[in-house]
């Protein structure tokens, strides 16, 4: 069942790391749809760092498909079901969907086979006109969200989505304290989850100016961490003492330190990141957990059921994702220069005409 007569169209390609290694390649063949399969004219798509650490060389296992032109990246889009494929039964014509970032994790814990089909990395993404999509990959965009903003879901969204309310041993809610480093795409999704759960939020910056952002997305307090390097401290004065229950850590090794001492006893770090640069602190990650018995965990992103779960949370709360700045389809490179200085709040989404 078909909505569309093209047959060809633009994408971009990632032929090496590099940013002038990303080519725009006309032209290109669609793919004719196989059983199961769904075609989807991608509408928007959005970048996230895992974007700039495959562009710069710094992710493994990136398979860069030089026999086929190079690697179509980004692994957040979203768009319009224009064609279906024989037994497709829960998609039609005109849907609005989203593709999930682990195309094969459905439900339940993840597997180590879920990587060979990962977006924009073990597999082509969806920085293109249209993608082909198995069905089960698949999955309808929240009811009162844009294209642009739907763009936003599948990684950085669900990602502080499964910590806070799938981490499988508190979810967030009233009375709780969540302690949010900085202001980029997961991170101001955590101020809007934990915000809607009833929880109070403290987020670090080292912008007093993205530091306002926050408190207008509803952050209770928040922290400059230039003004005070030794952040974890303001953070036990803020909670008298007793430290927060959970920490959205996209840091890694430059401030899991201070998220261990920001953590209240058993309460929860949810590793998701790893942003800043390594730590000179002779600090004992072991010790540090035992003796706060504080529970670390990483998250990597979420299954396709804890991902419908965020969209009726988003549709119910009537959550809309933040976005920075929005560039056109011939702004690719711009989007990713924009998104490596740093300045932006929230996400940085590319239109895809």
């Amino acid at each position: 069942m078909s909505a569309t007569n093209k047959r060809t169209q633009i994408v971009y390609r990632l032929r090496q790391s590099g940013l002038d290694n990303l080519v725009f390649s006309e032209n290109e063949m669609i793919p004719s749809l196989k059983r199961g399969q769904v075609l989807v004219k991608i509408k928007a798509a959005s970048l996230n760092f895992r974007d700039i650490l495959i562009l710069t060389g710094k992710y493994s296992g990136i398979n860069f498909r030089e026999e086929e032109g190079g690697l179509i990246p980004l692994s957040d889009g979203a768009g319009e079901v224009v064609e279906i494929g024989e037994d497709v039964k829960e998609f039609k014509v005109g849907d609005k969907v989203c593709g999930t970032f682990y195309q094969e994790w459905q439900s339940g814990d993840l597997k180590p086979e879920y990587f060979t089909n990962v977006l924009g990395g073990s597999t082509h993404g969806v920085l293109a006109q249209y993608r082909v999509f198995e069905a089960n990959g698949l999955i309808k965009i929240p009811s009162n969200l844009s294209f642009e903003e739907a763009a936003t879901l599948p990684c950085a969204a669900l990602t502080a989505w499964h910590a806070l309310t799938h981490n499988g041993i508190q979810s967030v809610g009233p009375n709780q304290t969540v302690l949010i480093l900085g202001t980029g795409g997961v991170s101001v999704f955590g101020i809007q989850f934990a915000k809607a759960a009833g929880a109070r939020v403290i987020v670090t910056s080292s912008s007093d100016e993205k530091l306002e952002k926050a408190k207008q997305l509803g952050a209770t307090d928040v922290i400059n961490y230039s003004k005070h390097s030794n952040w974890h401290e303001q953070v036990r004065q803020l909670t008298d003492g007793k430290g927060v229950d959970h920490v959205l850590e996209v840091g890694g090794k430059g401030t899991l330190e201070q998220s261990i001492k920001s953590v209240r006893i058993g309460g929860q770090v949810h590793m998701i990141g790893v942003l800043t640069a390594g730590s000179t602190s002779d600090f004992d990650v072991g010790t540090g957990v035992l003796f706060s018995s504080a529970i670390l965990k990483g998250v990597l992103v979420g299954s396709k059921a804890v991902f419908e779960s965020m969209n009726k949370a988003i549709e119910i709360n009537n959550i809309h994702p933040v976005i920075d700045k929005v560039f056109g389809f011939n702004q690719t490179k711009e989007a990713f220069q924009h998104l490596l200085s740093q300045q932006h709040v929230g996400k940085i989404v590319i239109r895809v005409d």
